[in-house]
């Protein structure tokens, strides 16, 4: 039996195959731009783990660079590398530059940061008394409230502003994260939002420790908690839906984990993850 084959998908082919463009082109990587590392992908509205995303990225796939704020220009990127040791599992993307602002680099035709972070006075009553009363119902009786950031961002691009709050305390002067949680510490970022004309605040990510860590016992890994410390990185369109996610960061003494976020109005959810450290 004779096969046809239309000529216009075989020129498409063709100047593809030319052009360098492989299926997994379809691929659009996502890079923390300070630290390299590579999170993995979107394809088609899917998030692609890191070891699969790996395979799309070259000298010669270019990335775009985002701030919180704006567009910082064009990358190149590098064959990805897995580390051994503390880093094991993680790929690392060497960019031809790192900007100083830079926080994600997107391989994507889209713009990613279709609607600006717009900081606010961290001193409001509003917020002061929202993250109070946040810290009360994890069981910090008497929090010691202490706002890191503020921003109002359109998430959904519905016309209505979300808030996100960064807050952390751990009582240490120079803002480091010690090994052992002091009592009424946490660190967290908290999501709010109006939901059905309410407005509701919801938790993206932290921990909380109403009493001191004590410790379990002689064994090293048993005699520090390890706190982590959480940061807004930023809010991207990172599947070219329209809708952003956010970047939270989080370090304990000797380790760090960056975390991309769907927040729906009913769920938070974690979409990829990337981590080093002991």
């Amino acid at each position: 039996m004779k096969t046809t084959v239309d000529r216009s998908v075989v020129v498409v082919a063709v100047l593809l195959m030319c052009a360098g463009v492989s299926p997994a082109a379809e691929l659009h990587p996502i890079v923390d731009v300070q630290s390299g590392y590579l999170f993995g992908a979107t394809k088609d509205g899917e998030w692609v783990k890191a070891d699969e995303a790996a395979k799309a990225v070259s000298d010669k796939t270019t990335f775009v660079v985002y701030s919180l704020t704006e567009s910082l220009g064009e990358v190149k990127g590098g064959t990805p590398k897995s580390e051994t040791g503390p880093c094991e599992g993680t790929f690392f993307v060497g960019l031809s530059d790192k900007p100083e602002k830079g926080a994600i680099a997107l391989a994507a035709p889209w713009n990613a940061l279709p609607r600006k972070l717009r900081p606010l006075d961290t001193t409001q009553a509003v917020y002061i008394d929202a993250v109070g009363g946040f810290l009360k119902a994890k069981g910090i009786i008497e929090p010691k409230v202490k706002i890191d950031s503020i921003f109002r961002v359109d998430l959904d691009g519905d016309g209505e502003d979300e808030v996100l709050v960064s807050a952390t305390n751990y009582f240490s002067e120079d803002k480091s994260v010690p090994m052992r949680s002091p009592a009424g510490s946490y660190s967290m970022v908290l999501l709010r939002r109006v939901v059905s004309g309410k407005v509701e605040t919801q938790l993206v990510a932290g921990e909380f420790h109403p009493k001191a860590y004590a410790g379990k016992g002689s064994d090293d890994d048993a005699s520090f908690d390890a706190p982590n410390a959480y940061r807004i990185i930023g809010t991207f369109d990172l599947d070219g839906d329209g809708k952003m996610e956010i970047v939270i960061g989080s370090n304990y003494y000797e380790g760090e984990e960056i975390t991309i976020y769907r927040c729906d109005p009913n769920k938070v959810e974690a979409l990829l993850s990337v981590s080093c450290g002991a």
